[in-house]
């Protein structure tokens, strides 16, 4: 699908302005590369018509597929369907159907429609209507001149399902993308990119020209994705040599494909039956989100519980008044402490706790900054370790949150297997 040429205008000057970030770049480019495509050319653009007419008319020259992002909405700033359709030489007419789907949307929500809504009522003379369930701009699309035009509302939470339920199919459907994904991608955890490297290195050095790899680093994890170079290497073939790779990974192995740490955990609780609660400070709240975000969430997760203060510790989770006092809230004893009263007070089989120096503030109070205490119980017993991360805060929270998954991970793995006593280099309490 390397042959077919896809470009990407993203539209608005909230995008230039910086009030937005520009997450459809991202987004696009990472489902087109699953299937086989490349992303060849993004171009953010003004909400002048003259300028969105420029940058269209050009990649329209040159581009297979053509993807344009935002200013579909009802305001006079949303001149995206005016300009393309001047490019094109196409009428703007007026659509009945999206116009009734407008006041359905309007009604559901108990608001009344302005008038100028019905301007999103307005497709291509020769073009085709995506429906939106999740707004009021439907999506449009056209063919033309052997090229594809995809035009998306600019908010994710309409652009997304749209792209992945409508866009998608549809091109396979025409060739312009492979029916299923290009590349078997392994998920890690717990090992570097360059040691995971030196590890798999001697499994694809078999196959030589034949096989592409590539990694991506992630806070605390790496993905590895294994394709064919040339097409020489059948799905079978890839799988085959992927499954080599996790098993000799082990427990470093966590998923095929795309799934997060959180959903992999849901599977194994969901799979043994138990439910896990957690309890934070420093991340507040993130953890408790990664795993209420996965669909299912009340049949494996019981509880999630943020206490900053030291009264919310002993209030809320049973932590005894002395030990705070003796040992101070971030440390080994305080972190075992936690994710014992979570367990009991919130009925999990299962708990994890998070305290720790998040900021400069917290971390002058004698601790140093990106020190974090984890401690896990499980039905073997509880343990804790010991964190250093260092660095911007969002970048710190989001380490500590996988390296928290990762470690109920691992144990539900060998619960699963049957062990007992988990063989982890920590302190047992």
């Amino acid at each position: 699908m390397h042959d077919v040429r896809y470009e990407l205008l993203t539209l608005g000057d909230e995008l230039l302005l910086g009030l937005t970030p520009n997450t459809h770049l991202t987004f696009i480019g990472l489902q087109l590369g699953r299937r086989g495509a490349l992303l060849r050319r993004n171009v953010t653009v003004t909400d002048e018509a003259d300028a969105i007419a420029a940058e269209f008319r050009a990649s329209w020259a040159r581009a297979d597929v053509v993807i344009t992002t935002g200013g579909l909405g009802p305001t006079c700033d949303d001149r995206t369907r005016d300009a393309i359709a001047e490019v094109l030489g196409q009428k703007l007419v007026f659509d009945p159907a999206v116009e009734k789907e407008i006041e359905a949307r309007f009604a559901r929500l108990g608001r009344k429609m302005t008038p100028n809504n019905l301007k999103q009522a307005y497709v291509f003379e020769r073009g085709e209507v995506l429906p939106n369930p999740n707004g009021t701009a439907p999506g449009l699309w056209v063919e033309q001149d052997g090229r594809i035009l995809v035009m998306l509302p600019g908010p994710p939470n309409e652009l997304h399902p749209m792209f992945l339920e409508q866009v998608v199919p549809r091109l396979a459907a025409r060739g312009r993308l492979l029916e299923s994904e290009a590349f078997v991608q392994l998920r890690t955890a717990g090992v570097g990119e360059s040691a995971l490297e030196t590890k798999l290195q001697p499994i694809f050095d078999r196959y030589g020209s034949r096989l592409s790899i590539a990694y991506c680093a992630h806070l605390g994890a790496v993905d590895c994705r294994v394709s064919a170079a040339n097409g020489e290497l059948s799905r079978a073939e890839l799988e085959a040599i992927a499954g080599e790779c996790a098993t000799l990974l082990g427990d470093d192995f966590v998923c095929f494909g795309h799934d997060s740490l959180a959903r992999v955990c849901a599977e194994l609780l969901r799979q043994q039956e138990k439910k896990v609660a957690v309890v934070e400070t420093a991340t507040g709240g993130l953890l408790a989100n990664a795993f209420s975000e996965t669909c299912g969430a009340c049949k494996f997760f019981a509880a999630g519980v943020i206490c900053c203060s030291n009264d919310a510790k002993m209030q809320l989770l049973d932590v005894p008044e002395c030990l705070l006092f003796q040992h101070g809230a971030v440390s080994d004893e305080a972190a075992v402490a936690m994710a014992t009263g979570a367990a009991e007070t919130l009925g999990a089989d299962y708990a994890l706790a998070i305290t720790g120096f998040a900021s400069a503030t917290t971390g002058e109070e004698g601790g140093t900054l990106g020190t974090v205490y984890l401690a896990l119980f499980s039905p073997s017993g509880v343990w804790s370790k010991k964190l250093n991360y260092p660095g911007p805060r969002p970048t710190m929270k989001a380490r500590v949150v996988n390296a928290a998954l990762d470690w109920l991970r691992r144990e539900l793995l060998r619960a699963q297997r049957g062990a007992i006593i988990p063989p982890l280099p920590l302190r047992a309490r």
